[in-house]
C-alpha cells in the first residue's frame, strides 16, 4: 500500500527467517517477490485478500493459506465493498487453499458463522486492540468499547486507497476536503489527517488526531479483557452454540 515511508520488507524478509518465525501473513501488495524466500526457509505463508479474484491469485503464486478480508473489516477493505456473507461462501467455491474470516469477528457467534460459510477459522483486529496485553494508550481500548458499529467511516475513496477508520475530529476533516475537492483530491491534501498519526493515538492517546484503521466490529465490543480470557470465552461460547443451540435445532 502507499506509504510516505516505505517499511524496509526485504529487511523483515529477513528478520522473519532468521528469527526462526514460521508463519506469516501478507497484506496490500502481491507477495510473488518474497514467495521463494519464505518457500525456502519452511515458512507458511497467509496472504489478506478482500475479494476472491485476489485470493486465487495468491493460491496460484503458491501462497499456502488466504485471510478473507470482508468489507466490514478495520483498515484497507479494497474497492468490491463485498461483505462477509457474500464473501466468504464465494471464497468457500473457489478456493482449494483453507482460508481464515477476517473483518466483524469478535465472538464465539463471529467464529462458528465463520466456520458455516467456510473459513477454517476466524482473524481479529480491532477486538484485539481491546484487550489488557494490547500495547496501546488507554484511551484507544475505551474509545473502541464506547463506540458503535455505525462510528466507523471510509475515507480516501477518491484515491482508491479506501480505508475504514474511527470517526474523530481528524477524520471530520479528511471528509471535509474530500468534499470540497472531489475527484481531484491528492494524498497530499489530506497528509496531516494520515501521516504520522499512529504514534499520537496508540502512544499519546490523542485521539482526536486522525485517521486510525478500526473495524465496525466495534459495535460488538463491551469489555478489555485479557488475550486469554477473550480467547476462552470466545471458545466456550463457540462450544455453546454448536452444542446446545445447533444440536438442538437439527434434533427438532
Amino acid at each position: 500500500l502507499p506509504a510516505v515511508t516505505p517499511p524496509d520488507y526485504p529487511g523483515f524478509v529477513r528478520t522473519i527467517i532468521e528469527e526462526g518465525i514460521k508463519i506469516v501473513e501478507t497484506a496490500g501488495n502481491n507477495p510473488a517477490k518474497v514467495m521463494p524466500f519464505f518457500k525456502e526457509a519452511g515458512v507458511k505463508v497467509i496472504h489478506k485478500c478482500t475479494s476472491v479474484r485476489h485470493s486465487l491469485k495468491a493460491e496460484s503464486i503458491g501462497c499456502d493459506a488466504v485471510s478473507v478480508d470482508g468489507f466490514e473489516c478495520g483498515g484497507h477493505p479494497g474497492e468490491d465493498d463485498v461483505p462477509n456473507f457474500i464473501l466468504l461462501p464465494r471464497a468457500a467455491e473457489e478456493l482449494k487453499i483453507p482460508f481464515v474470516a477476517s473483518g466483524g469477528m469478535a465472538d464465539g457467534r463471529s467464529l462458528v458463522a465463520a466456520m458455516a460459510l467456510g473459513a477454517e477459522g476466524m482473524n481479529m483486529g480491532t477486538r484485539f486492540i481491546a484487550t489488557k496485553d494490547a500495547p496501546v494508550h488507554q484511551n484507544v481500548k475505551d474509545a473502541l468499547v464506547a463506540a458503535s458499529e455505525l462510528d466507523t467511516r471510509l475515507i480516501m475513496r477518491p484515491l482508491r486507497n479506501t480505508e475504514r477508520v474511527l470517526n474523530n475530529a481528524g477524520v471530520a476533516k479528511i471528509i471535509e476536503k474530500e468534499k470540497q475537492l472531489g475527484a481531484g483530491v491528492k494524498f497530499e491534501d489530506i497528509i496531516n489527517e494520515v501521516a504520522g498519526v499512529y504514534p499520537k493515538v496508540m502512544k499519546d492517546g490523542d485521539m482526536e488526531a486522525g485517521a486510525w484503521s478500526c473495524g465496525m466490529v466495534a459495535g460488538l465490543i463491551h469489555d478489555v479483557p485479557t488475550v486469554k480470557e477473550l480467547i476462552d470465552r470466545i471458545m466456550r461460547e463457540a462450544d455453546q452454540i454448536i452444542s446446545k443451540r445447533l444440536a438442538g435445532a437439527v434434533r427438532a
